[in-house]
């Protein structure tokens, strides 16, 4: 599934045979929107949000004043409310020391975080769905993803170039189509409480678990996905457009579900733990796993008690 910048490059405004019109019914493009040409961002934006996805990257419970601090401290000239707003932007905020501080929508439903003290033993027990920045030479893209817990099988993803919901409920309808999960944890960011989304989870029987907002360790697994595949692909390339960045990030995905071995899991791949294709998972990897949530809540407690 392409992206709707994708898309958009392929409209040919010469073509003399086939008329925009038709190009736009053909690509599923909204004609209204075809004739708006946004400004493009700076070349400052564009290095202040990919630094701030650096510092993010790294320090997760960095919030806007931390970040705000660091900015500062390497020659940046800038305010708390720009940072705030790039992160806003960017669909990305600090962990929090108490109950939320940024305001969600009043009409989305929020649920409770299901997994505290539950034992993951089994794939398709409990899925993780997250989104991230991915950063372009001149621009930016997002990427959600959903993760099995147990066996961190990355199950589905897709990109997009705005944060609106419709690439979600294509990875989610994606994942589906492959199993069925208990449980599907997130935030509580506006994609994962709006009706649409929760729907799909009810009429496909599956349980809806939420973070603390702002509480990015409760949601661990995806958080490592994350740096992981920054670390070791998003940062060494330099993608120039949006079709470079999916072949980037496809073939690293399928390097990570296939080859990649984890020490979590005993140097297997999550691809073998996930379809039990190789030796049977030892207790000790559940052992692992719920070690990892209780690693997640503890880092956020203390940094909670640093942040208070």
């Amino acid at each position: 599934m392409m992206t709707r910048a994708e898309r958009l490059a392929l409209l040919d405004w010469e073509d003399e045979t086939m008329p925009i019109t038709k190009q736009a019914e053909l690509l599923n493009l909204n004609r209204s929107g075809l004739y708006y040409c946004p400004l493009a961002p700076s070349t400052e934006e564009i290095a202040l949000k990919h630094r701030i996805d650096e510092l993010y990257t790294r320090c997760p419970f960095y919030g806007s004043r931390r970040i705000t601090a660091s900015l500062r401290r390497e020659g940046w000239h800038l305010g708390r409310k720009t940072v705030q707003r790039h992160m806003r932007e960017m669909g990305i905020q600090g962990i929090h020391p108490g109950p939320n501080l940024s305001k969600r929508r009043s009409d989305h439903q929020v649920y409770p975080y299901l997994l505290r003290g539950l034992a993951i033993t089994l794939p398709n027990q409990v899925w993780g769905i997250d989104i991230t920045y991915i950063r372009l030479a001149r621009g930016w893209l997002y990427l959600v993803a959903i993760m099995d817990w147990f066996s961190r099988y990355v199950v589905s993803w897709e990109l997009d170039d705005s944060l609106e919901l419709g690439f979600v409920l294509e990875a989610v309808a994606r994942a589906f189509v492959q199993a069925r999960p208990d449980i599907l944890n997130s935030d509580q960011g506006s994609q994962f409480t709006s009706p649409s989304y929760l729907q799909l989870l009810h009429r496909a029987g599956v349980r809806v678990s939420m973070d603390g907002k702002g509480r990015a360790s409760d949601n661990i697994f995806t958080e490592r996905l994350w740096r992981t595949l920054k670390y070791e692909e998003v940062y060494l390339h330099d993608y120039q457009t949006p079709k470079q960045a999916r072949g980037g990030i496809s073939c690293y995905l399928e390097f990570y579900n296939q080859e990649r071995l984890h020490q979590s899991l005993e140097y297997q791949t999550p691809a073998e733990v996930h379809f039990g294709s190789t030796q049977p998972v030892s207790q000790n990897v559940q052992t692992k796993t719920h070690a990892m949530l209780m690693e997640g809540r503890e880092c956020r407690l203390d940094q909670a008690r640093i942040l208070s």
